[in-house]
């Protein structure tokens, strides 16, 4: 189980390293540079490849072997880092742009190989709570690294140098895969699956087919769409209002791409620790929503004060803190409904059911995070909140009805032990 823990955390991890580039090193850069709310909402579309990875998933599960898969999309994250290293941003800004597309695009393939081989791999309720602890908190602790760690590298060595050492961090993990034990029965399995079930790589109403009729699809895809929209709005603008009003980029780089991250690693990890001795609880669920709206009416309070003091800008970390906490507990709950609804799916198209779902909860994210900006523009920061507050209520009503009466209910009942 310790291998396949290291196994998935560490590709995770490499995976979280684009997110937490354009999530927190991008932002505070253009904001910094004077762009407006709205056009730094609209580099949310550098995601897109996320979006359009549920169209090569069937690839993805048909052709080659995971491992392949892995070893070939890590080792081109390094080539494009080492393409990023030789770019200056402020005179190759369309090349900076290319890059961080094409990198996002390497690791959505990445996500399908990984996530593919963390349902083979992962059995049992136990190692499902903690392989989506790895999962979870291997992302983000790459997106910590990116965002927040690398806002020093850049400060003391340059762009280059920043990219350069990524290069080299890719290139490892390329090696560690090759080498991994873990994968050499997912060899032989994917090969014989993918002679087994070719035919419906050339058919993919087939494929659709299969992946709506896996029992609990359609509630999931409905609540993977919607959990994160007002917490993701806020999560979004709430640290460029403080850029605006109360921080400095250096300030906000540590306390909310480092500190806050944190706390959001350590919910996820007492998610997984939770998962890990019980099934999904459907009252945990309830009141960690309603936590969340919550932590979301204190955080519309701090909007009002516009001075800056030492006790505001204490105020403001504790919010972005129990913001993020929460916010990582939702998530590790959350991958681990998706992870129990694949593995119904037949195991020729787990990687593909899996990696639909992946799709539309980006999508859910993205799409909102792409808008707040230009919302928050449109009417105030006041009231765009007051919008994103009413959005996490109205998830947390609908996660709390499937709990008791809904869906879900029905969902958790059927937990594997």
């Amino acid at each position: 189980m310790n291998d396949k823990l290291v196994f998935l955390g560490l590709l995770y991890f490499v995976q979280g390293i684009p997110y937490g580039l354009q999530s927190s090193l991008l932002p505070v850069y253009l904001r910094g540079a004077g762009h407006s709310l709205t056009r730094i909402g609209l580099t949310k579309v550098l995601y897109f490849p996320w979006v359009l990875k549920v169209l090569w998933a069937p690839l993805v599960d048909r052709v080659g072997t995971k491992r392949r898969w892995l070893v070939g999309t890590v080792s081109g994250l390094a080539l494009t880092c080492l393409s990023s290293a030789a770019l200056a941003p402020e005179a190759h800004i369309w090349g900076v742009v290319g890059t961080l597309l094409a990198m996002n695009a390497l690791a959505s393939v990445q996500d399908i190989a990984v996530d593919g081989a963390a349902v083979g791999l992962l059995k049992g309720r136990s190692e499902l709570g903690l392989g989506n602890t790895a999962q979870v908190v291997g992302y983000k602790a790459g997106s910590v690294f990116a965002g927040g760690g690398l806002l020093a590298v850049i400060d003391v060595a340059g762009w280059g140098w920043m990219f350069m050492l990524l290069a080299c961090v890719y290139c490892g993990v390329a090696l560690f895969v090759w080498g991994a034990p873990v994968l050499d029965d997912d060899c032989v399995k994917s090969q014989a699956e993918g002679r087994k079930g070719g035919g419906d790589a050339v058919h993919p109403w087939r494929v659709w087919r299969k992946l709506m009729a896996v029992p609990g699809t359609p509630w999931t895809v409905l609540y993977v769409l919607t959990y994160k929209l007002g917490e993701q709005g806020a999560v979004t603008m709430f640290p460029l209002f403080l850029l605006d009003h109360h921080m400095t980029a250096r300030e906000l780089g540590f306390w909310n791409g480092v500190v806050a991250m944190g706390f959001s690693i350590l919910g996820s990890s007492l998610g997984g620790l939770l998962l890990a001795q019980y099934t999904i609880p459907g009252s945990l669920m309830r009141r960690v929503f309603v936590m969340r709206t919550a932590s979301m009416l204190f955080q519309i309070s701090l909007l009002a004060i516009l001075e800056p003091s030492p006790l505001m800008k204490a105020m403001a970390v504790l919010s972005l803190s129990v913001q993020h906490f929460l916010g990582g507990l939702i998530t590790t709950l959350t991958f681990t409904t998706m992870m129990h609804c694949t593995q119904r799916a037949e195991e020729s198209v787990q990687a593909t059911h899996y990696s639909f779902l992946a799709t539309l909860e980006v999508l859910g994210k993205l799409m909102f995070s792409a808008l707040a900006g230009g919302v928050v523009d449109w009417v105030g920061y006041h009231s765009a909140f007051l919008f994103f507050l009413v959005l996490s209520a109205g998830t947390a009503l609908h996660v709390w009805r499937a709990t008791e009466t809904g869906a879900l209910r029905e969902h958790l009942k059927e937990q594997p032990q």
